[in-house]
């Protein structure tokens, strides 16, 4: 199900794989549409891509009854992605560091470093039950000379 409005859309998808892509495109082109380049803009959907992963897999745990709500909104300043799981949450403190040696050579636990490598700002919300990711990457004002 989608909902737009003027700067913002919100989608509610089932927890499936499949529906990472499908946050992960839409997060590209919105962020095309808000002036970000390309490389911004791929940027933004990898981070995007593991928010969803993160809901899809650690949150709701595939589990058929539940699902992933993603809302994008974009505003003079920043685009802002919101992507929330019905799950058991997530507590972003207890993650290991994928920079540790011993975790270096692991082959997950690295979508929040991604996250917070990318994005301006990346907040961690305890819904009941779930998480909600908000992601957020400010657009550069041009300067306009008189």
């Amino acid at each position: 199900m989608t909902d737009s409005t003027a700067n913002r859309t919100s989608i509610t998808l089932d927890s499936v794989l499949g529906s990472v892509e499908i946050l992960e495109e839409t997060a590209e082109k919105l962020a095309r549409d808000a002036g970000f380049d390309e490389d911004t803009a791929s940027q933004i959907a990898m981070a995007t891509r593991e928010a969803a992963i993160n809901a899809i897999v650690h949150g709701n745990r595939y589990d058929p009854t539940k699902h992933v709500t993603a809302s994008f909104g974009i505003t003079d300043d920043a685009l802002t992605i919101q992507i929330a799981d019905e799950g058991s949450g997530l507590d972003p403190d207890k993650l290991p560091d994928p920079l540790t040696p011993e975790n270096i050579l692991r082959t997950s636990g690295r979508g929040v470093f991604l996250m917070r490598a990318i994005m301006d700002e990346v907040q961690f919300h305890q819904l009941n039950p779930g998480t909600e990711i908000r992601l957020v990457k400010r657009r550069i004002q041009k300067e306009t000379h008189s």
